[in-house]
């Protein structure tokens, strides 16, 4: 049995009420009664029960973590980074698995369940519904790594994609490749959709150059591998293209390698995302940097804000992306 909040307030001689709001944040207590408190729970090694504290204060200080694309190894990084960051903040990370989910309503209703004092949706794929859905029934959400807008109904932190499509374009056709292809992940992503908008809108202005695009069944190393070899054996590849994330990136370089063609000599790729292994020297990606540990830390400082004052009205924080120079596109 573990030492219970009674035997530390007859250790330390004072109420139970008194230890009670020790160990209560924000709760009045004096230096004086905190110091005898403390030290009788030392003494004795005693640990707040976190549960039973909640039924005091009303929070469980649980934040639903959700997102939907666990093939992707970019979000082990973002895990890695929004976990640690929450417990920084004293905050506990509930993480859940959206991969098969396709009603929002569900979601809200799973997240209840466990009490949450807000949801982070951390996902570039899922409609901007999902994250409205929580805000409707009274939760605090951020959708990081969402779709901005204008008008946004809710706390929006991430890039802009379709200048991500412009930049993807630009930095192809500066390179002096005849035609261009944009390898996009699930047609029905909002970042695929936005991505693939600001690159054909940029083609415009490059009329001689011949431009296409196509999609992969979802932002996974199979599934770029796959639609890179659909490609080769249509005899109509271009010269060099955007995968609209690292991870297709990969796939299309392993699928490259596997017909006997070299990067950057007989195809260029630039990717998105700048995650980890796009810097490992048997990758070497060019790619698009997405800032991701400033786009995490934002969400977090956000949520925390949301949580002391849950009516503050919804924003976008969008960050500037940057082209990172490796070797699978040639030279300027």
């Amino acid at each position: 049995m573990g030492v219970t909040l009674k035997e530390v307030a007859e250790r330390a001689g004072v109420s139970r009420s008194a230890v009670s709001r020790t160990f209560t944040d924000g709760a009045s207590v004096s230096d004086k009664m905190r110091r005898k408190v403390e030290k009788a729970a030392a003494d004795l090694g005693y640990h707040p029960n976190a549960l039973a504290s909640s039924l005091t204060t009303g929070r469980t200080k649980l934040i639903g973590l959700v997102s939907n694309n666990f093939h992707n190894p970019l979000f082990l990084e973002i895990f890695d980074l929004f976990t640690r960051g929450l417990q920084d903040k004293g905050l506990r990370p509930l993480l859940v698995n959206l991969s098969d989910e396709t009603d929002p309503q569900n979601s809200v209703r799973m997240l209840r369940q466990y009490s949450v004092d807000g949801v982070v949706v951390a996902s570039s794929t899922l409609p901007p519904s999902f994250a409205q859905a929580f805000r409707d029934a009274g939760v605090p959400v951020v959708h990081s790594f969402g779709r901005s807008s204008a008008a946004t109904q809710v706390h929006v932190v991430g890039i802009d994609n379709v200048e991500c499509g412009r930049m993807a374009a630009r930095t192809l056709v500066e390179r002096g490749y005849g035609s261009v292809g944009f390898l996009g992940g699930p047609i029905t992503a909002t970042s695929t959709q936005d991505r693939l908008t600001g690159f054909l809108e940029q083609m415009e202005s490059y009329p001689d150059v011949a431009h296409s695009h196509s999609y992969a069944e979802a932002y996974s190393f199979e599934a770029g591998r796959a639609e890179m070899q659909r490609l080769l054996a249509s005899g109509t590849r271009a010269d060099a293209y955007f995968c609209g994330d690292d991870v297709l990136s990969i796939g299309a370089l392993s699928a490259v390698a596997d017909a006997g063609l070299k990067v950057p000599e007989d195809i260029g790729i630039i990717g998105l995302n700048d995650m980890e292994m796009a810097a490992w020297e048997n990758i070497d990606l060019t790619t698009i940097r997405q800032p991701i540990k400033e786009i995490v830390s934002a969400s977090i400082e956000m949520m925390s804000a949301m949580l002391d004052d849950p009516s503050r009205y919804p924003e976008a924080r969008i960050f500037p992306c940057s082209v990172v120079e490796r070797g699978t596109l040639k030279p300027v």
